[in-house]
């Protein structure tokens, strides 16, 4: 027995010295340690027919070569399990010398650019920042505005009505010019940016939802010629010194009198050109003097107070200041659009 304790111990030194690859080395183990068919396990069952001192010192033999090739086994083992990890260290190996992948930075919308740009305008003018809601009641998105009862602009091919004919989507912003006097007494001054939606085929230069920004001062002895020079300076401040803005009479049922004003075009300085469409001016938007029955509907006395409001949209400004032929391309939401804008 101890001599076939011997050879088996020889022939596993032999086919050790063989192995060269970590397959190899499990096949090996199989071989050896396998629990039903390993060599090591044939040889613990002969030891059954052994006689009781025989088998004592045989078992001893047997277990001093199995603790020899576990031993065994388990320095190739981690030879080739470091083999491994230096290969895969290898591969994955990250040069710390090179520069790093810069993470791509947000950017705001190009409306929330020119938004910010218009407050801060009127903010070193001396406004307030006005907000309210998006859904209004009637009294304050048309009857404190005084728009009458038979106004197209109340018609439901106009305006968004909503949980009955009492609640809407605000259709300008002029509404917070109520919730702005409600809420403060003359004097005051504020600037009141937001969405507004209509009932407007999305086309090139038109959409349900858009943004606008009303500007509004209310105090005694207000007049047009504060008007005029509070949006030449707004305008001025926004597009450049060189600037120029004309009036032409209009109608709006919150103002009288009323008046569109048009600015020279930025691109052009007034010569003409595609964005003014060769007029040499472009349109800015409504203006006047508030209504006295607007004042009256928020209990301001008319006799003692007097004021202007003036409104413009963004979008369609936005879209002449980055030279956009199509506002619906600052709502689609393309993040390559999007980009360009910083």
């Amino acid at each position: 027995m101890s001599d076939r304790i011997a050879q088996l111990r020889a022939d596993f030194e032999s086919e050790v010295a063989t192995i060269t690859t970590e397959s190899d080395s499990t096949a090996l183990r199989d071989r050896w340690l396998g629990r039903k068919n390993g060599i090591m396990t044939a040889e613990m069952k002969t030891l059954g027919a052994l006689a009781p001192e025989e088998r004592k010192v045989q078992g001893q033999k047997i277990n001093d070569l199995k603790a020899q090739v576990e031993a065994a086994l388990e320095t190739l083992q981690a030879r080739f399990s470091a083999e491994r990890e230096a290969a895969q260290l290898a591969t994955e190996s990250i040069d710390v010398t090179l520069p790093g992948r810069r993470i791509p930075a947000g950017h705001l919308h190009p409306i929330t650019l020119l938004r910010q740009r218009i407050e801060d305008i009127f903010v070193s003018m001396g406004y307030e920042i006005e907000d309210g809601p998006e859904i209004e009641t009637n009294f304050y998105n048309f009857d404190a505005l005084n728009i009458p009862a038979n106004h197209p602009a109340r018609s439901p091919q106009d305006t968004f009505y909503i949980a009955g004919a009492d609640l809407a989507l605000r259709s300008q912003t002029s509404t917070m010019q109520i919730h702005a006097m409600q809420k403060r007494r003359p004097p005051l001054r504020v600037a009141a940016p937001g969405r507004v939606f209509r009932r407007d085929t999305p086309d090139a230069t038109h959409n349900p939802m858009f943004y606008q920004v009303e500007g509004l001062l209310v105090d005694r002895n207000v007049t047009l010629g504060d008007l005029k020079g509070t949006v030449e300076e707004f305008v001025r401040r926004l597009f450049g010194p060189q600037t120029k803005i004309r009036f032409r009479p209009s109608y709006f049922p919150f103002t009288e009198p009323s008046a569109e004003v048009d600015y020279s075009c930025f691109k052009c300085g007034g010569t003409g050109c595609r964005i003014c469409k060769g007029s040499g001016w472009i349109e800015m938007g409504g203006s006047g003097l508030v209504h006295p029955n607007v004042l009256r509907a928020v209990d301001i006395d008319p006799q003692e107070f007097s004021g202007f409001a003036f409104g413009l949209g963004l979008d369609r400004l936005c879209a002449l200041m980055y030279g956009l032929d199509d506002i619906r391309l600052l709502y689609e939401n393309d993040a390559r659009f999007l980009e360009q804008f910083f």
